[in-house]
């Protein structure tokens, strides 16, 4: 509420549109009633307004961590509803009180300093920049601007509710307040923590640029070189190339990446997240595994495991799946691409039933073409983006 107000406020004579957008996750009776408090006073403000249901939300037995799936909803909602009304960008509510409470939970997870860097002012989500401008504001003090402006705003009692992670974490911070732990601080905190991830991203960036390409769809990395890289810049350069090529929103927990780290750097090979990393000839491949996409299924010109898209001749009654063990014996010039066999098992084949018509990527190509959705370029870029 607070928000919308202030953008109205620095908006609203110099020719910008604010469209207002309220996700109704309908857990509560009331967010109904709170959704339409909303469009009453955007409306009075001259704005439009839409209510976005969440409508596949989990029935009660199935709920798992409740605040964790109704925040990706959120996100999809609002992304989805920008993208349909041609918005460019979206505008959050993240307080400094968002950043503190997110510091102590990270911190209580042994988190490195990605997981205790502040939130981005801006990000990109599927084309749409999202933007969180309330940062450095507590919600102290935006409660006190509404007050001043005599308006409304409706406190959600989840918020009380204990048995959420960040609830207890909110009561905690009561007590660490005397010792000079108060939202300001740990927020500054979060800042720096953010300005060393920039730093660590960046060192990251050049040395993926010095040692790593991508290549059928693989990260491909230099052995001899990684083993130069500190510990740090090790770890972010095979998370991101794990995500990149697993598709992975979140990074895999630290503790199995320090392992795959060390049989990187030992010349071993290791599955994690829907990828494996094997070293041949000191060269490592972090390629998909072939059980995650065993059972993808596309046609012919659509997106296979969300990367490829393969082009060619006949498409009635063909389809597109994994290459796999059986496919690679029917590719007798697989070798000659000097591809390990485990990488290309991962990657797009045109079939016909049973019946392997090409495999593009292992040499026996018969008029059809594979190519990755991102190019390589975003690859490096992604190691910079958060």
């Amino acid at each position: 509420m607070a928000l919308m107000h202030l953008l109205h406020e620095c908006f609203a004579d110099v020719g910008v549109e604010i469209c207002v957008a309220t996700v109704d996750h309908g857990l509560r009776p009331t967010s109904g009633d709170e959704a339409q408090m909303v469009a009453g006073a955007a409306a009075k403000l001259g704005m439009a307004h839409d209510i976005l249901q969440w409508c596949d939300r989990p029935t009660t037995g199935q709920a798992g961590n409740l605040q964790e799936q109704a925040r990706n909803a959120r996100y999809a909602l609002l992304t989805s509803w920008a993208q349909l009304n041609d918005i460019s960008t979206v505008a959050l509510g993240h307080t400094a009180d968002d950043q503190a409470e997110t510091l102590l939970m990270r911190l209580g997870r042994s988190s490195g300093v990605s997981g205790l860097s502040a939130m981005s002012r801006s990000r990109a989500m599927e084309g749409v920049t999202l933007l969180r401008p309330l940062l450095e504001v507590t919600r102290e003090e935006l409660r006190a601007y509404l007050r001043a402006r005599e308006c409304c705003w409706v406190e959600d009692p989840s918020n009380e509710d204990a048995r959420f992670e960040r609830v207890r974490v909110r009561q905690a911070m009561e007590a660490l307040e005397p010792l000079g732990l108060t939202v300001e601080r740990l927020a500054a905190v979060a800042r720096n923590m953010g300005a060393a991830r920039e730093a660590l991203d960046w060192y990251t960036f050049l040395a993926a640029r010095d040692m790593a390409e991508v290549r059928d769809g693989a990260i491909v990395i230099d052995q001899r070189q990684f083993r130069t890289l500190p510990d740090e810049i090790a770890h972010r350069l095979l998370v991101r190339s794990v995500q990149w090529v697993s598709g992975a929103v979140h990074p895999p927990r630290r503790d199995p990446m320090i392992k795959a780290r060390d049989a990187v750097r030992h010349g071993g090979s290791f599955t994690l997240g829907g990828c494996r990393m094997i070293t041949r000839r000191q060269r490592t491949w972090i390629c998909r595994e072939y059980k995650p996409v065993a059972e993808e299924v596309a046609l012919p010109g659509k997106i296979w495991d969300q990367r490829w898209r393969v082009f060619g001749g006949e498409v009635q009654d063909h389809e597109v799946r994994a290459l796999g063990p059986a496919g690679l014996l029917h590719c007798p010039d697989w070798r000659q691409a000097e591809v390990p066999g485990a990488v290309l098992q991962a990657t797009p084949a045109v079939w016909k039933q049973d019946e392997l018509i090409a495999a593009p990527l292992a040499g026996n190509g018969n008029g059809w073409t594979a190519e990755l959705v991102q190019n390589s370029e975003e690859f490096f870029t992604a190691l910079l983006s958060h």
